[in-house]
């Protein structure tokens, strides 16, 4: 398989392309190969995959984490659809903390984005029936879910989406502000 790791603003987080091979069919492409990815240095060894389905544009899912020792490092692509896809550097020690960065993808383009450990994960739909796939390297518990606010003004954020018409879980909008989380990366 042939990946294009591309690197991004914040360290560690990486948009990966992948070659698609298409004819009169449409096209296929090998997603995840490990060797592949432990090639490219991402070495993470997924044990677990999630998908979600939302209805409308404007679905804001996130911004999520959890912490150790079930932290997660994450691999998303879209299904159908398209996203912003939002990501908030929540390590303590890093030059990147507090930092954030969007990264449009979409079912068309195939790109996946890599999340590591000490990220906080969000997205925002910018289409109707959009479904996100991504995997994860560690299970998830509940003990140690946790998130961050995403219309967090600290942040800076530009969704495409306000927040009056924004459609989030009650537990979403309910999530903590980035100077009231613990040091927890």
């Amino acid at each position: 398989m042939k990946l294009d790791i591309l690197s991004l603003s914040l360290p560690d987080v990486k948009r990966i392309r992948t070659t698609r091979i298409a004819d009169v069919r449409g096209y296929f492409s090998e997603t995840y190969v490990h060797r592949d990815f432990v090639a490219s240095g991402i070495v993470e060894k997924f044990v677990q995959d999630n998908q979600s389905f939302s209805a409308a544009a404007g679905t804001v899912r996130g911004l999520h984490f959890q912490i150790p020792p079930f932290a997660q490092a994450k691999l998303v692509r879209v299904l159908r659809g398209r996203i912003l896809d939002v990501v908030v550097d929540l390590r303590r020690a890093s030059a990147g903390f507090g930092k954030h960065l969007t990264i449009e993808l979409s079912a068309d383009d195939g790109d996946q984005l890599f999340v590591p450990v000490g990220f906080a994960h969000g997205f925002c739909t910018m289409a109707s029936n959009t479904e996100v796939f991504y995997k994860v390297d560690n299970v998830y518990s509940s003990a140690h879910d946790r998130g961050l606010n995403w219309a967090d003004p600290a942040l800076g954020i530009d969704w495409p989406v306000n927040e009056s018409r924004a459609i989030l879980s009650e537990k979403d909008r309910a999530l903590p502000v980035l100077t009231a989380l613990p040091d927890y990366f």
